[in-house]
């Protein structure tokens, strides 16, 4: 007879420790945590991506159903360099550092429009475009000797054109020629 209990002990001890671990893993499946400085989109499989962000903490998801798509927040540099002719027809070597960081409030826009990536996606090709427009505009001297100017138009440019996108901070514009930054300011966005 002992030995029919220990078995039967035996087996209800494997019985309670496997519901304690399936419990454990339904548990650990529906919990997330958002890190400081990052937001997160949470993807639903009925209702799609959800119009609210969730801020930092750790959060409760329902397994399977939803799923959790992390965004950095913080301000990160993105360098871009380009050759570009000047009005005067000279070729010019230009670096654009641009400091930006998503719009809370619109990250259920850009993961549905744009994916979790959208800064390596549209950043290098609106940076381009806007030191070759801008550039067009003015001699090489011009880029030297008028250079708030220029670096006040790249700024406008940048900012005009990235309204589409709601991503952008702030920019630095160099140019090799003259190696000293001149950092503007945005103050439409954070």
């Amino acid at each position: 007879m002992g030995s029919n209990q220990a078995i039967s002990f035996l087996t209800s001890v494997a019985r309670v420790a496997f519901g304690l671990g399936a419990g454990a893993s339904i548990l650990n499946a529906s919990l997330y945590t958002v890190d400081g400085g990052e937001r997160a989109v949470l993807f639903d499989r009925f209702r799609g991506v959800l119009d609210e962000t969730v801020g930092e903490g750790t959060h409760f998801l329902i397994p399977w159903l939803q799923k959790p798509f992390t965004f950095d927040i913080r301000t990160r540099p993105h360098t871009f360099s380009s050759v570009s002719g000047t009005k005067d027809l000279q070729m010019v070597n230009l670096t654009l550092r641009l400091l930006s960081r998503p719009q809370v409030e619109n990250l259920p826009t850009i993961f549905k429009t744009l994916g979790i990536e959208y800064d390596e996606k549209v950043l290098p090709s609106i940076g381009n475009e806007v030191l070759k427009a801008v550039v067009a505009q003015f001699n090489a001297d011009q880029l030297l000797t008028e250079r708030p100017r220029v670096s006040a138009l790249v700024r406008e440019s940048l900012i005009r054109r990235a309204k589409d996108f709601k991503s952008f901070s702030r920019n630095k514009k160099e140019s090799t020629r003259k190696s000293k930054e001149i950092a503007v300011k945005n103050p439409l966005f954070h």
